[in-house]
C-alpha cells in the first residue's frame, strides 16, 4: 500500500557511519534534493515537482508539446518542441559542485530561462560536459552553445552543416562533432526525409576528418566513460577518442547468435562502460564494446514501454513492459532478478505518441509518469514496490529527475 509523504527516514545504519567518519563535520549539513520535471502529453506545460513532498515548486508554460532533455550537469531541462520549431531551457535550480573528498549542493528556485533555441523541427539535443548540440531534423544544421552560457543568458550559437535535412544526431566530443549523414541517393516522398546511411567527425569549423562511416538507419545515441555508441542495422557504432586526428569510429557487429533485430535506442552506463540498447520490442540487449562477446541478450515477456539506468546502483537497470510490470536487470549478471506489478497494462499498438507512462530515477525511488491516472508513481528501488503517489494535473507524461545528496554550507 501506499505510504503517505512525510519526513524522510533516518537509517540507524547511516547515523552509525556518520559518527565514525573524519568527515561528520560535514554530515550535520548534508542535503539530498530530488525533483521531477514532468511534461503533460496534451497541455504545452511542464512542471517541476518536489520528489519528496511532492509538491509543485514551478509551472512553466510553453510553446508546444515537449518532449524532455537532462543536461549532463542537471543544471537545465531541454523542452524540445519539435511541432513548434523552438527549443526553450529551464534552469532546475540544483548545482552539484565537485570539491575532492566531498561534494556540495546548492539548490534554489527552478526557472524558465530567458531566449529560446529556434530551428526548423528540433529533435535531439544532445550535451557533454558544458557543451550542447541541438540537431534540426528540417533545418539542415546543427546548434553548438555551451551550457553555462545559457544559464547566464550569454548563448553565443555557432552552427554545423548537416549535408542535408534529415532525422539525425549531432554529439560533441571534445574538438569534434559526430555528425548522421543522410542517404541523398534513396528515393523519398516530397514530405518525408531521407534515411540515414551514417556517421561523419567533422572540427568545430564543420571540416570532415576522415571517411564517412557506415550506419545504415542510423538511430539512437549514448555516451559513457569515454565512449559514444550509435544504434544501426549492422550493429553498434562505437566512437573512441583519436587524438588531433578525431574520433575513431568502429563497427561492434552483430553477433550470428543474435536473432533479427537491431538497436534503436541506447542508454550509457556511468560507473561502469557498458550500453543496454534495445533490440525489437520484446528484447533489450547489454554491449560491452571491449568483450570478445560484446552483446548478452534479454528476452522479456511482452513488449518494452521503457527502460532505464539507475546512475548511483551501477548494477540495476529498469524495464516496464506492456503489461504494467516494472523489472530489475542485473546488468552484470544479465538476469532479471526481480519483477511486480506497477501500472495498469499500456499496450503499444496505436500511435507511438499514444500517452504511456515513463520513467525517471530520483535516488532510491523509481518515478514512473501514469498519464491515464493522472499520476507520478514513485516505487522503492529496492522492492519495486509503490511507496508513494504525485498526482499532477492533465497527463503527465515524460519526466526527467534531477538532484542528489552534498554538503550545504
Amino acid at each position: 500500500m501506499p505510504i503517505p509523504f512525510g519526513k524522510p527516514m533516518q537509517r540507524a545504519a547511516v547515523l552509525a557511519l556518520t559518527a565514525l567518519s573524519p568527515f561528520s563535520a560535514f554530515a550535520d549539513d548534508s542535503k539530498e534534493t530530488w525533483r521531477l520535471f514532468v511534461a503533460d502529453h496534451q497541455q504545452p506545460v511542464v512542471r517541476a515537482l518536489d520528489a519528496a513532498s511532492g509538491s509543485e515548486l514551478g509551472r512553466f508554460d510553453l510553446t508546444g508539446f515537449a518532449a524532455l532533455s537532462l543536461s549532463d550537469s542537471g543544471k537545465t531541462v531541454f523542452a524540445v518542441q519539435g511541432d513548434k520549431d523552438i527549443v526553450q531551457v529551464i534552469s532546475s535550480g540544483i548545482a552539484l559542485l565537485d570539491h575532492g573528498e566531498h561534494r556540495d549542493i546548492e539548490v534554489y528556485e527552478p526557472k524558465l530561462l530567458a531566449g529560446e533555441i529556434s530551428g526548423r523541427k528540433p529533435g535531439h539535443v544532445v550535451t557533454h560536459g558544458d557543451d550542447v548540440a541541438v540537431f534540426y531534423d528540417r533545418g539542415g544544421k546543427a546548434d553548438l552553445l555551451r551550457e553555462s552560457a545559457l544559464i547566464e543568458g550569454k548563448a553565443d550559437i555557432a552552427s554545423v552543416g548537416t549535408t542535408a535535412p534529415h532525422h539525425g544526431v549531432a554529439v560533441p566530443m571534445g574538438k569534434h562533432i559526430l555528425v548522421s549523414v543522410p542517404n541523398m541517393e534513396a528515393e523519398v516522398k516530397p514530405d518525408e526525409l531521407p534515411p540515414r546511411l551514417g556517421l561523419r567527425v567533422v572540427d568545430r569549423s564543420g571540416q570532415q576528418m576522415g571517411d564517412v562511416a557506415a550506419c545504415t538507419g542510423l538511430h539512437g545515441e549514448a555516451t559513457s566513460a569515454r565512449l559514444v555508441a550509435f544504434g544501426c542495422a549492422e550493429g553498434v557504432l562505437v566512437a573512441r577518442p583519436g587524438g588531433i586526428d578525431g574520433p575513431k569510429l568502429e563497427m561492434i557487429a552483430y553477433t550470428d547468435d543474435l536473432p533479427e533485430g537491431k538497436v534503436s535506442t541506447l542508454l550509457g552506463g556511468r560507473s561502469m562502460q557498458f550500453f543496454l540498447g534495445n533490440f525489437g520490442e520484446d528484447k533489450v540487449v547489454l554491449i560491452d564494446p571491449d568483450s570478445a562477446t560484446p552483446y548478452r541478450l534479454v528476452e522479456l515477456a511482452t513488449r518494452r514501454v521503457d527502460f532505464i539506468l539507475d546512475p548511483a546502483n551501477a548494477r540495476n537497470a529498469y524495464i516496464l513492459t506492456e503489461d504494467g510490470k516494472l523489472h530489475l536487470l542485473d546488468v552484470v549478471s544479465g538476469e532479471i532478478t526481480r519483477s511486480e506489478i506497477v501500472t495498469e497494462p499500456y499496450s503499444k499498438d496505436g500511435h507511438w505518441r499514444d500517452p504511456r507512462p515513463r520513467l525517471a530515477v530520483a535516488g532510491d525511488r523509481i518515478a514512473i509518469t501514469d498519464p491515464r491516472h493522472s499520476l507520478v508513481r514513485m516505487i522503492d528501488s529496492k522492492t519495486l514496490k509503490e511507496a508513494a503517489t504525485i498526482p499532477v494535473e492533465g497527463q503527465p507524461f515524460a519526466i526527467v529527475a534531477v538532484g542528489g545528496s552534498g554538503a550545504t554550507h
